[in-house]
């Protein structure tokens, strides 16, 4: 029909309940990597929520699509890499929606401009409590007592100013 565009059948993508995938693409191997309001799905059925997100790109020269997951600080974060050839709609989705997960976000100078970064993000659907992150720029050592300080601090602050009063 004229004015129609075609629609590529949706793949098969267990979510959780209550969720829709809004975007999804496949990966080299045949694999689903889709996205819904709350997470994103890997290959393989793994949810991972918006919140636990860190960061995603899309290497169009290697056609990868990169996941990092939020970590902790002095430890390894986890990478999801895939091999994608089209994105489609989907990082549009992913940069979004961990845009949406990031309720607050400072940075407070500690030595120079180096210093802490405090980060306060919550799922997207707001039915899970604010999770609170620190973030230490290179050089900053989270066991310098100043910057021990400067974070609990900033904490403090970020949680008074959005008004969370969890533990």
């Amino acid at each position: 029909m004229k004015g129609l565009r075609r629609r590529d059948p949706m793949p098969p993508v267990d979510v959780a309940p209550g969720e829709r995938v809004l975007a999804w693409t496949t990966t080299s191997d045949g694999g689903v990597l889709a996205g819904t309001r709350d997470a994103a799905y890997l290959p393989g059925g793994a949810r991972l929520p918006w919140e636990q997100v860190e960061s995603a790109d899309w290497d169009v020269d290697e056609q990868r699509f990169t996941i990092a997951e939020v970590g902790t600080w002095g430890q390894v974060r986890a990478v999801h890499e895939m091999a994608v050839p089209d994105p489609r709609t989907l990082l549009e989705l992913v940069r979004e929606r961990v845009t949406a997960s990031i309720v607050l976000q400072r940075h407070v100078a500690v030595h120079g401009k180096r210093g802490v970064r405090v980060i306060g993000r919550r799922a997207p659907s707001g039915r899970h409590p604010i999770v609170w992150l620190t973030e230490y720029d290179t050089g900053v050592e989270p066991e310098d007592p100043t910057a021990a300080r400067a974070a609990a601090d900033a904490l403090t602050a970020a949680r008074d100013e959005v008004g969370d009063t969890g533990p």
